[in-house]
């Protein structure tokens, strides 16, 4: 039976994975908070995702699953096209912060979605486990950023002629 209880735990699984304090390390919005638009746009090799498309990446899931639980027709997300997106023309620290602000306003619908959520939808197995499912989504790619920018502080930065 899903209770307040129930809707507190999932509610705090989803701010730990994204922004509030937890046992596990750095969460999704610290994995990118203080990288420079130009540190967000780096990316380890041709065709390897960057932080800033993977915060793309994570903004877009959130709004999919805002939309899965409440049953919303697509093609409400700022975005063209679902997935992974390109970078903007021109990479530039306004264009970063835009990138962050869409991420953290998919975030605070998602979770405001979720502390609306009727019980009777909150209790089906299927909406549990997405709400679960985008948590760890986020701290998947929290990690991979952590990682993309150990990679990015260890390669040599490249000669100047």
């Amino acid at each position: 039976m899903a209770g307040n209880d129930d809707r507190t735990l999932l509610l705090a699984g989803l701010d730990e994975a994204f922004d509030r304090k937890s046992w596990h390390g750095t969460n999704l919005r610290g994995s990118l908070r203080a990288l420079t638009a130009a540190q967000a746009a780096w990316r380890p090799a041709p065709g390897r995702h960057s932080a800033w498309e993977l915060a793309l990446h994570c903004a877009y899931w959130k709004y999919g699953a805002r939309r899965r639980l409440t049953g919303e027709k697509r093609g409400g997300f700022p975005l063209k096209g679902s997935n992974f997106f390109p970078l903007p023309a021109t990479p530039d620290q306004a264009a970063w912060k835009q990138a962050m602000r869409l991420l953290a306003d998919q975030h605070a619908a998602l979770r405001a979605t979720v502390a609306s959520l009727p019980a009777k939808t909150l209790r089906t197995p299927a909406a549990r486990r997405l709400i679960r499912g985008i948590a760890a989504h986020d701290l998947y790619h929290a990690g991979q950023i952590q990682l993309l920018k150990r990679l990015q502080s260890a390669t040599p930065p490249p000669e100047t002629p």
